[in-house]
């Protein structure tokens, strides 16, 4: 039966939660401390945030703000394009330490595969591990091709693949292959950004389940055995996306949703990324 404090047990062991806040766009300081709070008082135990997202200071505010033992807690962080490359990486997740004031990470990504640098970068990933200041290793954002790549040279296959995932993006090939090879997939923009809230299906089982569009998504993707990670800043939503363990799907249903793929993406593709797009360089 799944609890808000299930994990998924990864490749080494390690326990990570099923189910998480991500905390993109919170750039509001004294908001997304708030809703981070929040939600580890609603019994989240995890937190997904990234150089990029610019709030790990914040991170690390509420985790002390909390009041919660850090070793309760599964904290992910990724190096951001500019910062990959080996050494790179090194420096890059140093700074996170700092800002956050912890002294090592739960998992640590590599937030895209930028071409010519992310398997030095993944490289960098593993000497943390080896030296114990992450206790799992991952990727973001990964095909399939990426991954074989990696597997070729790495001491420590990557336990984690964050992908967009949303009942509009199953990912089905890409999330049957991780799991072939022993790698917990975690869903990003797991609501489509909001899209699929208001398609049809989904909005016929909230009304079956008496639950919220959002909750019926959340739920689907937990069934999916895929780790997820709903964001919002506001105090009731982020308590209601967590009321999703006092109810099951029915098989049918999960296969309603599934159907609804589109392969529509609300980001970009690993492989037609704009690296050098000045938008996304900081």
């Amino acid at each position: 039966m799944l609890q808000i404090d299930s994990t998924k047990t990864l490749l080494n062991g390690i326990e990570m939660p099923r189910f998480g806040l991500g905390v993109y766009k919170m750039t509001d300081s004294k908001q997304a401390v708030e809703a981070m709070t929040t939600a580890l008082r609603a019994g989240y135990r995890a937190i997904d945030t990234a150089s990029f997202y610019n709030n790990e200071r914040e991170v690390g505010e509420a985790i002390r703000e909390s009041g919660m033992n850090r070793q309760d807690l599964f904290i992910t962080s990724k190096v951001w394009n500019n910062d990959q490359g080996y050494d790179e990486t090194l420096r890059a997740f140093e700074k996170s330490l700092q800002l956050m004031e912890v002294d090592y990470l739960d998992l640590y990504l590599t937030h895209w595969p930028k071409p010519d640098t992310y398997q030095d970068t993944y490289r960098a990933i593993e000497r943390l591990y080896d030296e114990k200041l992450i206790r799992a290793t991952g990727v973001s954002n990964h095909e399939q091709h990426h991954l074989e790549t990696l597997f070729a040279k790495a001491n420590v296959k990557p336990m984690v693949n964050q992908i967009e995932h949303h009942p509009y993006l199953t990912q089905v090939a890409l999330r049957e292959f991780c799991q072939s090879e022993n790698m917990a997939v975690t869903a990003w923009s797991p609501l489509g950004r909001g899209r699929a809230l208001e398609d049809p299906v989904i909005v016929k089982l909230a009304e079956k389940y008496r639950k919220t569009p959002a909750q019926i998504i959340i739920r689907w993707h937990l069934q999916n055995d895929t780790v997820v990670i709903p964001k919002s800043v506001t105090p009731s939503r982020i308590e209601s996306n967590a009321r999703v363990f006092d109810f099951e799907l029915e098989q049918l249903d999960m296969h309603m949703i599934d159907t609804l793929n589109r392969d529509e993406r609300t980001g970009n593709h690993p492989d037609t990324f704009p690296y050098d797009d000045p938008r996304y360089n900081r």
